[in-house]
């Protein structure tokens, strides 16, 4: 699964610099997956769906931090707990029970989103 931001955050930005992958975003501030990651030029999806990594994609909320559930991996392959959550002083980083992701996928992703480093 991934790791989501609830509204009751603060916006006090803690959080932002402990992902290793960049999958988190001020409010309103656009983003890319090649945002600290190995992802440059087309990347496919492997489902058929392809993109520019550097293209500017639409921010995911205007009032609080996100994450980008595609660039999230849970710290898997860099830490044993999620930073964000580590760090937060409310708590509002918690698990995303929409998006559920195994062991194995999430290190998967993360080899993914760094194979060009």
């Amino acid at each position: 699964m991934a790791i989501k931001i609830t509204d009751e955050c603060i916006n006090c930005g803690a959080c932002e610099p402990e992902c290793p992958n960049n999958a988190i975003y001020d409010a309103g501030a656009a983003w890319r997956f090649s945002d600290g990651t190995g992802l440059k030029g087309v990347i496919d999806f492997g489902d058929g769906n392809t993109l520019n990594a550097e293209e500017t994609q639409a921010a995911l909320s205007d009032d609080i931090y996100y994450i980008v559930p595609d660039k999230c991996t849970e710290c898997v392959g860099f830490h044993d707990e999620p930073q964000c959550a580590a760090v937060c002083p409310v708590d509002c980083c918690v698990d995303d029970e929409d998006i559920r992701e195994s062991q194995e996928e999430l290190l998967a992703k993360k080899d993914w989103l760094h194979m060009n480093e």
